[in-house]
């Protein structure tokens, strides 16, 4: 069959499944009624809560939601205007995930600090880089099921090297890596880390869009 032949008939879908054609109308809607909270866990860096709450559709449902205070994650490019610019990875040890994973940096927003300040802040603090343009490339939520924090991701463009300020109980290996490497370890299934993921493909996205814009 072929492709065109397909799109003029989609598969048979049950009725509770709507087909959507053409362009997406996103509806956010408004945040349930929380019908009672209460702290499970308060930690350093989270609090869990237990929370009954009235969902749409749903009724009254019980949920453990994490709350954090929200991170911002860092896609640090020495010059994007390059064919193959070198992106900045961190390698460090991961014990949820019992492994190193190879990462773009990333870190929690201190009290009171706005996410812009924060992304340079942690770039400067775990790679010793700072950057003379910041742009912002996507917001997401990591596990929205169980995770209420939600991350911004920054382009850092320009960088300059210094001196890095890491926490206590981080132990990072700094590395500059061809963007191209970066999306080949992905392709590979190499670079399970998801924000690593997500940065790099919305700047692949970002340059591939460029290229095809007339000059």
């Amino acid at each position: 069959m072929s492709a065109k032949k397909s799109q003029k008939n989609p598969p048979a879908a049950p009725a509770n499944v709507k087909i959507i054609k053409g362009k997406l109308t996103i509806r956010p809607g408004k945040p349930a009624p929380v019908v009672s909270s209460t702290t499970a866990y308060q930690g350093p860096l989270f609090r869990v809560q237990q929370e009954h709450v009235r969902e749409p559709n749903c009724g009254t449902v019980i949920r453990d939601i994490i709350r954090h205070g929200g991170s911002v994650v860092i896609l640090a490019i020495d010059d994007a205007s390059k064919r193959d610019p070198l992106v900045v990875l961190e390698r460090q040890y991961r014990h949820a995930a019992s492994q190193f994973l190879y990462e773009v940096p990333a870190g929690k927003i201190d009290p009171g600090e706005n996410r812009l300040a924060a992304a340079k802040r942690e770039l400067a603090e775990e790679t010793g880089f700072r950057a003379r343009k910041w742009t912002q490339l996507a917001r997401y939520y990591a596990s929205p099921g169980f995770l209420a924090e939600w991350m911004q991701v920054y382009l850092a463009e320009g960088l300059t090297p210094g001196l890095t300020a890491p926490d206590e109980d981080e132990r990072l290996e700094i590395m500059l890596v061809p963007f191209s490497e970066l999306l080949r370890l992905i392709d590979t299934g190499q670079i399970h880390d998801g924000k690593t993921l997500i940065a790099a493909m919305s700047f692949a996205r970002l340059r591939a869009k460029s290229a095809r814009s007339p000059r």
